[in-house]
């Protein structure tokens, strides 16, 4: 299991791009549909990946909390589902339900959502305030898979707090880590062939 550090092509005070995608059961929704009046929590994810399966649930309790704070979420897996079909939508099915996940789990199957947010890894968190700016890009907290700590999204979660305080964001959040994106040979990013 290699870790890879996500790359923030994103910048802050960045307008997150919209998109309109399917979910699992193949109903499309956007993101100006979902988008939150105080924030927005847009996750790259997957079923299968190490990282995601150690936060799934802490994700959950974490989104739920945000959300009485007016902080919609969304995850979006970009796997490539033909060579990981462990990915693919029936599997999301039931892993969104076991962690316990109340938001949108969306397909991104031509991976054009995950290269205009910049995504690299699996999980990648970009949170955005009320008016669609990018507030934070960031690990959700210092755990990872056998680590021996408990994850518990406290990066995520304090500049969540920052955003809702009217404060400035981090100024040098610890990139977010997990397993690559699984990009289709056609997609592989410049920035990702050339080592960044």
């Amino acid at each position: 299991m290699s870790e890879v550090k996500s790359t923030f092509r994103l910048q802050p005070g960045d307008h997150g791009p919209d998109f309109c995608l399917p979910d699992a059961n193949g109903i499309p929704i956007t993101l100006s549909e979902i988008r939150g009046f105080a924030g927005t929590l847009v996750v790259f994810a997957c079923n299968h990946c190490p990282y995601v399966i150690h936060l799934a649930k802490p994700l959950a309790m974490l989104t739920d909390e945000l959300r009485t704070q007016g902080i919609q979420a969304v995850v979006i897996n970009s796997n490539d589902t033909e060579k990981y079909p462990q990915d693919g939508p029936e599997w999301m099915k039931s892993f969104a339900r076991d962690s316990g996940w109340n938001f949108p789990y969306l397909i991104d199957a031509s991976q054009q959502i995950a290269l205009a947010y910049g995504a690299a890894c699996t999980p990648d968190f970009f949170l955005f305030d009320g008016e669609g700016r990018l507030f934070y890009a960031g690990q959700f907290d210092d755990s990872r898979p056998k680590n021996g700590q408990v994850a518990d999204g406290r990066d995520l979660r304090d500049a969540a707090r920052r955003m809702l305080a009217g404060e400035s964001p981090p100024s040098l959040p610890y990139p977010s880590s997990g397993c690559n994106i699984k990009w289709k040979p056609d997609n592989t990013p410049a920035w990702w062939s050339s080592g960044a």
